[in-house]
């Protein structure tokens, strides 16, 4: 499974940027933002169409 990852701004909170990973890298991510205070929003990536 995939998911978009996005960087929220500190002051209004409107999404910076974005990426998107593989389960296995969630974690990583989520623990770096965390080590240096950083706000994210996490959600399933969407499916490409078949």
């Amino acid at each position: 499974m995939r998911f978009e990852i996005m960087r929220l701004d500190d002051v209004d909170g409107t999404a910076v940027d974005s990426t998107v990973v593989d389960a296995a890298s969630v974690n990583r991510i989520v623990q770096q933002a965390a080590a240096i205070g950083q706000r994210l929003y996490i959600r399933p990536a969407e499916s490409p169409a078949s």
